[in-house]
C-alpha cells in the first residue's frame, strides 16, 4: 500500500465530504505557500478531516503490521529449515563417517569389519524402532543406512559363498572344515535380519555344496574300506571285544595305510567317521543358521540324506553277506554306544539312521543264530568220526560263542538274546547226550559228559557272571553227573559196603532191626574185603580219576569228592554195625579205625 496520497486523491476526498477549494490553484505563479499552509492547517483541524485521516492511517498501520508479521513467520520458518538441514547433515555425516569407510573398504575377515557391522546393525534396528514411532529424524538417515546395508550384504554374500566354495578342495584329515565359518556367524544373523532371501541363498548354497561333499567323501571311504575285509573266526571273540572299550573312539582307519581288518573294525571306523562328522554338522547348522532342533534335523537330512542312504545300502549289502554273528552283535553294541555318545553331545540327527541300521543288524544276527541252532539239531554224531572222552570241538565252539554273546549282552541286556540262546543251549545239551550215547559204558559216558560240562562252564563263567543262568544250568548238570561218576568209580572196589549201607539204613529207618540178623555173614565178608584191599583201591581210583579228566583242577576235585564219599560210606557202615544184633559181632574188632582211613586218603598224591 502506498504511504502517501496524491493531490488529486486528496481533492477528490475533500469534494466527497463537501469541501471546495474554489479557484485555488497552487500551481499558479502567484500562489502563496504560506496561504496554502494556512488553509491546509485549517482543513486538518476540521473534525471530519481528522476522522477521515485517522481511519486512513489505521488501515495503513494495520497493513504494515500484517506485512511485518508475515515476514517474521517466514524468517522463523527459514531458521527452522536451516536447523533441520544442519541436523540432517550431522546425522548423515555421523553415518557416513568411520562406519561408511569400514563397510566400504575393510575386508570382511578383519575384526574392524565385524565390529562396524555390529554397529551398523544396531543403527538399522534403532532407526526401524524410531520409524515405528513416526520419528521424523529416522527419515534423515534412512537412505544412507540402506546404501550401507546393501553394500554390507553384498560383501557378506560374496565372502560366504566363496567360503562355502572353498570346502570343495580335497580333504587331508577326513574332516569337513565347516566349523571355520562359525567365527562369521554374525554375518548370517545380519543377513537374516536385513535380507532374508540372501540368507536363504547362502543357506541353500551351503546345503547343496555340503551334500555333494559328504556324499562323495563317504561313498569313496565306504568303497575303499570294504576292500580291507578280512575273514576271522566266527565262534570266538578273542580281542575283538576291545572294540567296545579301548578302541571305540580310536582314530578311524585310513584306507591307503591300513592292513586287512575284520568286519567289526571296519564297521566301527565307518561309523565313528560318520558320527563325528554328523555331530559337527548338526551343531554347526544349529549354531550358524540359528536353527531350532526340528529345523536343524530337516537341514541335516538334506545335507547328509544321500550319504546316509548310500551308507545304509552299503551296510545292508555287507551285513546280508556276513555269517559272523559275533561281529554282528559287536556292531549292534557299537551302535548302542555311539547312540549314547550322540545323546551326551545333544545331537539327535542320526537316530533314524541308527534305528534302521539296528533293525538290519538284528534281523541278520537272529537269522545266523537260527542257522546255528538248526545246524546243531541236525548234526549226526556218526558222521563226526572218532569220538573220545575229551570235550568235543562243537561244544567248545558253542561255549566260546555263547560266552562271547552273553559277555557282550551284559552291557546293554536284551531279552531277545537270552531267549534265542536258551534254544541254542537246549539243542547243545541234547547234542552232548547223543554224543555220550556213542560210548558203550556208563562210566565212559559220564566222563565225556563231565569233561564237556566242565569245559562249557569254565568258558562261560570266565566271560560272564558266575551266577548267570547259563552258568547255573551247567553247574547243576556237572554236579549231577559228578555224583553219578563217583558212585561208578567207588562201586568196583567198595560196592559191597555201599550196597550194605543203603540196604541196612532202610531197615533201620523202618524200625525193622530184627532183619539185621540175616546180614551178619555179609558183614564179615565186607570187613575182611575192605581191610585187604582199601589202600590199593585208593591208588587205583586216584590214577583212574586223574587220567579221565582233561581239566586237572576238575579231576582233583572229583578225586577229593570220591575219597570224601568213601569216608562217609565207611562212617555210615560203622554206624549200622552199632544197630541191633550187629553190635555184638566179633568182626567189629577187626574194623580199621576211620581216622586211619582219613589220614590215608589225605595222603593221596592229588588230594
Amino acid at each position: 500500500m502506498e504511504a502517501e496520497l496524491t493531490f488529486h486523491d486528496q481533492q477528490k476526498e475533500l469534494a466527497e465530504i463537501g469541501l471546495s477549494l474554489g479557484d485555488l490553484d497552487i500551481t499558479s505563479d502567484d500562489f502563496l505557500l504560506e496561504e496554502v499552509d494556512v488553509h491546509i492547517q485549517e482543513n486538518l483541524e476540521d473534525e471530519i478531516v481528522k476522522e477521515a485521516l485517522k481511519t486512513r492511517m489505521e488501515e495503513m498501520l494495520n497493513g504494515f503490521q500484517s506485512d511485518l508479521s508475515s515476514i517474521s513467520t517466514e524468517i522463523q520458518s527459514l531458521q527452522e529449515q536451516s536447523v533441520a538441514m544442519n541436523v540432517k547433515l550431522k546425522n548423515r555425516q555421523s553415518i557416513r563417517g568411520e562406519l561408511s569407510q569400514h563397510i566400504l573398504d575393510t575386508a570382511v575377515t578383519e575384526r574392524e569389519f565385524l565390529e562396524q557391522l555390529h554397529e551398523l546393525n544396531h543403527k538399522i534396528n534403532f532407526v526401524k524402532e524410531q520409524s515405528f514411532r513416526d520419528a521424523k529424524s529416522s527419515l534423515d538417515v534412512r537412505d544412507i543406512l540402506e546404501k550401507l546395508k546393501i553394500k554390507a550384504i553384498t560383501k557378506i554374500r560374496e565372502f560366504l559363498l566363496q567360503k562355502i566354495n572353498s570346502f570343495k578342495k580335497p580333504m587331508t584329515n577326513y574332516q569337513i572344515p565347516q566349523n571355520t565359518m562359525l567365527k562369521f556367524r554374525f554375518f548370517n544373523e545380519f543377513l537374516l535380519g536385513n535380507e532374508r532371501h540372501v540368507a536363504k541363498e547362502v543357506r541353500d548354497e551351503y546345503v547343496d555344496t555340503m551334500s555333494k561333499i559328504y556324499f562323495s567323501y563317504f561313498k569313496g571311504y565306504l568303497s575303499r574300506l570294504m576292500k580291507l575285509q578280512n575273514r576271522s573266526t566266527v565262534f570266538t571273540i578273542g580281542k575283538r571285544g576291545d572294540i567296545l572299550t579301548t578302541e571305540l573312539e580310536a582314530p578311524i582307519i585310513v584306507p591307503h595305510a591300513a592292513q586287512k581288518s575284520d568286519n567289526r573294525s571296519l564297521f566301527r571306523s565307518l561309523h565313528f567317521a560318520l558320527m563325528d562328522n554328523s555331530s559337527r554338522e548338526y551343531l554347526f547348522l544349529t549354531d550358524f543358521f540359528m536353527a531350532s532342533e526340528t529345523t536343524a534335523i530337516d537341514l541335516f537330512n538334506v545335507v547328509l540324506g544321500k550319504t546316509l542312504s548310500i551308507y545304509l545300502k552299503g551296510m545292508e549289502e555287507h551285513i546280508n553277506d556276513c555269517y559272523d554273528s559275533i561281529a554282528m552283535f559287536l556292531c549292534i553294541h557299537i551302535v548302542h554306544r555311539y547312540r549314547t555318545v550322540m545323546a551326551d553331545r545333544g545331537v539327535p540327527s542320526l537316530e533314524r539312521y541308527f534305528e534302521s541300521l539296528l533293525h538290519t543288524l538284528w534281523v541278520r544276527f537272529e537269522f545266523i543264530l537260527v542257522l546255528n541252532i538248526q545246524s546243531v539239531r541236525d548234526c549226526d554224531p556218526e558222521k563226526l568220526g572218532t569220538i573220545d572222552a575229551r570235550p568235543n570241538y562243537i561244544t567248545r565252539r558253542y561255549a566260546e560263542y555263547s560266552a562271547a554273546i552273553l559277555g557282550i549282552n551284559q552291557s546293554y541286556p536284551d531279552e531277545r538274546v537270552y531267549r534265542i540262546l536258551d534254544q541254542l543251549q537246549t539243542e547243545v545239551e541234547n547234542f552232548i547226550l547223543k554224543l555220550a550215547a556213542e560210548f558203550p559204558h556208563r562210566k565212559e559216558q559220564l566222563i565225556f559228559l563231565i569233561n564237556n560240562y566242565d569245559m562249557m562252564l569254565g568258558v562261560i563263567s570266565e566271560r560272564t557272571s558266575e551266577d548267570s543262568k547259563e552258568s547255573e544250568s551247567f553247574k547243576e548238570l556237572l554236579t549231577a553227573r559228578t555224583h553219578e561218576f563217583i558212585d561208578e568209580v567207588l562201586t568196583p572196589h567198595f560196592g559191597g559196603m555201599i550196597m550194605f549201607v543203603k540196604d541196612c539204613e532202610g531197615l533201620v529207618e523202618r524200625g525193622n532191626l530184627d532183619a539185621l540178623k540175616t546180614e551178619e555173614r555179609r558183614v564179615s565178608q565186607i570187613v575182611r574185603g575192605f581191610n585187604a584191599d582199601w589202600k590199593r583201591a585208593l591208588e587205583y581210583i586216584n590214577q583212574e580219576v586223574m587220567r579221565s579228566f582233561t581239566n586237572f583242577k576238575n579231576g582233583t576235585q572229583i578225586l577229593q569228592g570220591a575219597l570224601t564219599q568213601l569216608i562217609q560210606y565207611y562212617h555210615r557202615f560203622q554206624k549200622v554195625l552199632n544197630q541191633g544184633s550187629l553190635r555184638h559181632l566179633q568182626i567189629r574188632n577187626e574194623l580199621i579205625n576211620i581216622h586211619h582211613v582219613m589220614v590215608e586218603t589225605a595222603l593221596q598224591p592229588n588230594t
